[in-house]
Formats: C-alpha cells, structure tokens, sequence
C-alpha cells in the first residue's frame, strides 16, 4: 500500500520553476530514497508533501488522501536544519515535541527514557541542548520524529554530525523502523548510506524527474559489463575481445568490446591462458551513476 502518491506536481516562486510535473509513490515497509544536488527541488516537494506549500498543478495523497491535521500526528520530519531548542533541557524540549504530535503525559514518560538510553542520552537529559554535541542534538531530533510511532516518516541528512558508531545506530533504528512497515523518505547526498538502506529511490534534478526505481533495476541498466581481475602474472598488452585495459590498485580492469559479456569475457581470458586470483563484474556505484544522470540532464537542458 503506498503512504505518499506524488501526481504530476509542479510549483513555481515567481519565474523560477522550482518543481516541474515530478511523480512517484511510496509503500509501506520501504526506505525510499529523494536524492537530488542542491537546489534540484527535494526541499520544494518534502514542503509539497508536508503540506506547508500547495502546487500549482498535481495532488498529492497522504496515507490514503488529502492531508488532515490529525494525519499530521501520524507524520514523523526529521529536518535537515536542527530545531531544538537551545535555552531548554533537551528532556523538556522532548517532551513538548512530543506533546505536539498528541502523545499523552503518561505515554511520553514511560517511551522518553527508553529512547534516551537506546541513543546513549540518558546521562546528558538534563543539560540544555546548546550544551549538546551536534552529534547528540542530532540523534535527540532522531527521538523527536520517531518518539510518537508516526506512519510515515521523512528525515532530511539523518547522518549529519554523527560518527560512524551513531551512524550505523540510527541506520539500524531505521531499519527496525522499516521492518514495523513504516513508510520511510530519506533526503541525503551520502550516496553510500543510500546504497545500504534505500529499497527504491528517485533523482531529481531541475525540478524534474531523472531516474526512478529499485537499487537493482538502475544497476542493471547502467551496467557496462566492464570486469576487475587480479592475475596471477602480468597481463599481455592485448587481448581478443578487450577494448581496453587499465590498472586499479594492483588489479586490471577490462572494458571489453561492444556486445562483448562479462561471461564471453571470462571464457576470453581463460582460453588464452590468463590464471587469475579473483574475477569481478564490475557495477557502478551510485556516485557514479548520480553524477553520470546529472551532467546527461544538464546537458539535455543546454
């Protein structure tokens, strides 16, 4: 079931076209990934979604219709700029937050404390939050946007300031988060974390769409049967097949001929006597991919 339909949504500030008929939809139980550069238009459409902009063409369904104000309780947004409180206790700003979204005096005290040891908080609840780490701020916005077990949840840059420890506990809160079937949409530009907990993902540039889809069917269709091997002797300066060959770090990457498969490839290499240690077909990363996407739009533009 998807929690957010996104249909033909297009916003405009003025001459500036900040949005241009971008679709897509999310599901329950899924990390759906919002990626674009500065000022592709992600901020522009999470606004959209959220309700604090309305378009000026398309609609947008929100857990199943227009967004209420009672839908929004069952909304967690993780902003990318912080929004805690600086003057007050990070327990008390919490704790109103969490008032905000409906939750009842009892309910906040008994999850509060349990939230506050999961992200290792629980020794610094009574400091004000200006007295925080940005990692520790961080993480306490993580508590405000999942304390009250929202449906679906948007977080903007959730890894800003953490270390890879903090990190890698917010990527498992999430997941944990996913696995409950929450629908989440995570903005980022760490690529990395992208590949590692997005199930489906959309890019957008300009304020349109430039790629959709799963992680595998964006990697099966950039592929570019291009293999990394590491022999057991030095490569000859040539070989049937190979339309190119270059040093990686000890190894050679192949790029073979048009038409030519990494199988075919492999049956090349072994027919004419090459021993190898390790055989891998390379794929693209999402870096990659992202910048490739970009600059083909940009061109497309000029």
């Amino acid at each position: 079931m998807s929690k957010i339909v996104v249909s033909n949504i297009s916003k405009s500030f003025g001459k500036t076209r900040a949005v241009k008929d971008i679709s897509f939809d999310v599901r329950a139980g899924e990390i759906f990934g919002l990626l674009g550069p500065n000022g592709s238009g992600k901020t522009t459409t999470i606004r959209i979604i959220l309700d604090i902009y309305q378009p000026d063409s398309g609609k947008v369904a929100i857990l199943g219709g227009p967004m209420t104000a009672d839908k929004k309780n069952h909304i967690g947004y993780l902003p990318e700029e912080r929004g805690l409180y600086q003057d007050m206790a990070l327990e008390r700003v919490l704790t109103y937050m969490a008032s905000l979204k409906g939750m009842a005096d009892a309910d906040i005290k008994t999850k509060l404390p349990a939230y506050l040891e999961k992200f290792d908080l629980a020794a610094h609840a009574k400091k004000k939050c200006k007295e925080l780490s940005k990692g520790m701020q961080q993480k306490g916005q993580v508590i405000a946007t999942l304390i009250h077990d929202p449906e679906l949840i948007i977080i903007d840059e959730p890894f800003a300031a953490l270390d890879p420890i903090n990190t890698q506990l917010v990527k498992d809160v999430l997941e944990e988060e996913r696995d409950k079937g929450k629908a989440i949409v995570m903005c980022t530009h760490q690529m990395s974390q992208v590949e590692s907990l997005c199930d489906r993902l959309v890019l957008v540039d300009q304020g349109r769409v430039l790629l959709t889809g799963s992680l595998e069917e964006i990697a099966e269709h950039y592929k570019t049967n291009e293999v990394l091997i590491k022999p057991v002797s030095a490569l000859p300066a040539s070989l049937p097949d190979v339309r190119e060959i270059s040093r990686v770090n000890g190894s050679y990457k192949l790029s073979p001929e048009e038409g030519v498969t990494p199988s075919q490839l492999l049956e090349t290499l072994v027919s004419n006597g090459v021993a190898m240690e390790s055989y891998k077909v390379l794929v693209p990363s999402l870096d990659e991919i992202f910048i490739h996407v970009v600059a083909e739009g940009k061109k497309q533009n000029d």
